[in-house]
């Protein structure tokens, strides 16, 4: 077994070796790499991508951002399209297979296949002069100089090589099609990322019941207000408009300050420059909102006109934090 500094030191290897491999990309990205961008923006069909053993595994992970990204684009395992799996391919489609030696007994029988298609074939491959490198259309180059596996056999550095070209491939795309948040939005629409993306605060607070006071209530009544919405604060209107807010914070700072409280009103504890949010806003900027100004509540407004309350555990729930 190794010590706990020789662990550390094999890692911090794998890392450097990793990290180099990746830097030697640069030199790859030429104008050949610029026009298989080119191709794969102005196709009509999709990106079917194949591969098998671990760089099949990988063009499941390139597949899935690309599509995440607005690029559609399909898996195709390379021993499988042999068997029938080479419907998949549709007449507009373009092709990337994807081999570290581009040699292996498997692209050599399924690359003729693909030829005769017609289809536009991109070989991502580690070695430009093997059979994939020469039956392509296209070579995305993805030579490292060695794994960083001790032997130089298991694939590490050439499938983090593959995986990064998928990245390089999905952002240029992503970018030359202008792709807004708000598109990211639409292919997540699950989980945190989708719910920052497109939940609003309107989507949320009108769960919750609407507190609020006239100027002249009583502790006792700002007190009862409070407690009965669960909402650690209450809004303080006045002739329709929002005049202030008063939260638990208040409440506390009141009881120190004073020693009575009977000729007291809402007018006189309530804090006059409440932070507000619209409901059309994103539940994610209340969240900014929030964090900035170390508080717990927003008042929600449409037209400047008070609608209710965002609590901070309301954005909890959702799994914003």
């Amino acid at each position: 077994m190794k010590t706990i500094h020789e662990i550390i030191q094999i890692a911090q290897r794998t890392l450097e070796i990793e990290s180099e491999g990746i830097s030697e990309l640069r030199r790859t990205l030429n104008n050949d790499f610029a026009l298989i961008v080119e191709k794969i923006h102005n196709i009509q069909g999709r990106v079917i991508i194949t591969g098998v053993g671990k760089s099949g595994i990988i063009a499941q992970k390139i597949v899935a951002t690309l599509n995440s990204t607005g690029t559609p684009s399909v898996f195709m395992h390379a021993a499988d399209a042999i068997h029938g799996d080479l419907g998949i391919i549709q007449q507009d489609d373009l092709v990337i297979c994807i081999s570290k030696s581009g040699n292996t007994p498997e692209i050599k029988v399924l690359v003729p296949l693909l030829k005769l298609s017609g289809n536009p074939l991109v070989g991502m491959v580690g070695d430009k002069n093997s059979y994939l490198a020469k039956q392509a259309d296209f070579v995305l180059d993805t030579t490292v100089e060695k794994e960083a596996c001790p032997h130089n056999l298991a694939p590490t550095t050439s499938t983090t090589a593959q995986l990064v070209v998928g990245d390089i491939l999905a952002v240029c795309l992503l970018e030359c099609r202008d792709f807004t948040s708000s598109d990211f939005a639409k292919y997540h629409p699950g989980g945190s990322l989708g719910k920052r993306l497109y939940l609003k605060v309107a989507d949320i607070f009108i769960h919750n019941e609407k507190p609020e006071v006239l100027p002249e209530a009583t502790i006792k009544q700002v007190i009862l207000e409070i407690t009965k919405n669960r909402l650690g604060a209450v809004t303080v209107v006045d002739s329709g408009k929002i005049a202030g807010i008063i939260t638990d914070g208040d409440i506390r700072r009141m009881m120190e300050k004073y020693d009575s409280f009977e000729n007291l009103s809402a007018r006189d504890i309530m804090g006059t420059s409440p932070k507000t949010i619209a409901s059309d806003e994103l539940a994610a900027t209340a969240l900014d909102i929030m964090r900035g100004n170390n508080i717990t509540q927003l008042i929600v407004t449409e037209d400047n006109i008070y609608k209710g309350i965002i609590h901070l555990h309301d954005l909890l729930k959702e799994g914003f934090l």
